[in-house]
């Protein structure tokens, strides 16, 4: 496997010139503020556009239903909203075509909200299935200030679906959010998951992505004030023809702010293919930033493709910490060969090992229940390739 491991260094500029970010971390919620992609652009590059079903340019019509169930604890509320509902946008503004396509065209936002200093007693559960067609959809997560709450959003179905998930996470709350993507085969989904984290808060995402045609998911954090805390942890298995795209974007806008990402991917089966990006900024002026992110993949048979960038733009020299490490190989032969010299067959062997590599990120959710129906859906994936 080889390894890219690498410490950056802060940008030196001329005197007097002001740095400027690569990175987009605006947006707008106009489509025509977005060109139609063609696929030549940095931030199109990897993502099959003939397999959006005219997601990027979009002429059709919305014809697209989902069943949706919220269990939700006491105390929290759950509403249908406008797209006048002040709530929507605060976390994130749109920063590509298809979400604000995704943004201008959903006739109704869910709004989940956990009020201050409530301690919810068990998870916030969303399901969603696709029933087909193509539809776009808004959900936002508003968890007030010193509150602490577990949702858990399952995606299952088949369709075309693009929106976004805005979260807001209050002055000294707790969120943990876990999002599963089980599309059947033949779905295609194109999200954008904005977080706005406050004063001392703290943000745990998990994302688990199992299923799909094409799945582009790109999370994006920003802060609010000091001593702001965001993880974000992937795991993803692409199999036969399937595209898993995961783009991540944190935004240390506020001095003494922490982020740790960290994604772990397998491939197997032809043409399965993976892209992680990792963004990370780090603003001027700011001090005390510890940032972090991984990327680990492993391709299980030879006909798959990962591509994996991580970026980092640092403009201060005040920084706690911040670096980044990305690899993608196969299996360890050394691990194999210990494995079946005392007695394991090779495919016990493969499970084994794949089961371990994915401990980390699996272990980090709370319920044992949902644990264990993502290792057996990872298990039921190398066996079949699918």
């Amino acid at each position: 496997m080889t390894t890219a491991n690498t410490e950056p260094k802060a940008h030196s500029h001329g005197l007097g010139q002001i740095p400027v970010s690569k990175l987009d971390t605006h947006g707008s919620k106009d489509v025509d503020a977005f060109p139609v992609p063609n696929g030549r652009e940095e931030e199109w590059r990897f993502t099959p556009l003939r397999r959006l079903k005219g997601l990027h340019d979009w002429k059709g019509t919305a014809d697209g239903t989902d069943e949706v169930t919220v269990d939700a604890p006491e105390g929290v509320t759950v509403e249908q909203v406008g797209r006048d509902d002040e709530r929507l946008g605060k976390a994130g503004l749109p920063v590509n075509r298809v979400i604000a396509q995704a943004y201008t065209s959903f006739e109704q936002a869910t709004v989940v909200t956990v009020p201050q200093s409530l301690a919810a007693d068990k998870a916030i559960r969303i399901d969603r299935k696709a029933l087909g067609g193509t539809a776009f959809e808004q959900l936002v997560i508003d968890v007030k200030p010193l509150a602490e709450a577990t949702v858990i959003i399952s995606n299952t179905g088949t369709g075309v679906r693009a929106g976004s998930l805005d979260v807001h996470v209050g002055e000294g709350a707790k969120l943990t959010l876990v999002s599963l993507q089980e599309w059947d085969h033949d779905a295609v989904d194109v999200s954008q998951h904005n977080a706005r984290v406050g004063k001392d808060a703290s943000l745990k995402s998990i994302v688990i992505t199992l299923g799909g045609d094409v799945v582009r998911l790109s999370p994006r954090v920003s802060y609010e004030e000091r001593g702001g805390n965001a993880e974000l942890y992937g795991l993803y298995f692409a199999g036969k023809g399937q595209h898993h795209e995961h783009r991540s974007l944190i935004d240390h806008n506020v001095s003494n702010t922490r982020s740790r990402v960290d994604y772990k991917g397998a491939l197997s089966g032809k043409d399965a293919r993976a892209v992680w990006i990792g963004d990370v900024i780090i603003g001027e002026g700011t001090t005390g930033t510890d940032s972090y992110e991984n990327n680990r993949n492993l391709q299980l048979t030879d006909d798959t493709r990962v591509d994996s960038v991580p970026n980092l733009e640092i403009f201060t020299g005040e920084v706690a910490g911040a670096g980044h490490a990305s690899a993608s190989g196969r299996l360890d032969d050394i691990h194999l060969f210990y494995l079946r010299s005392r007695g394991i067959p090779e495919e016990e062997a493969r499970r084994l090992i794949i089961r371990g590599y994915f401990l980390d990120i699996v272990n980090r959710i709370d319920d044992e229940e949902l644990r264990d129906h993502v290792m057996e859906k990872v298990e039921r994936k190398l066996a079949t390739h699918e």
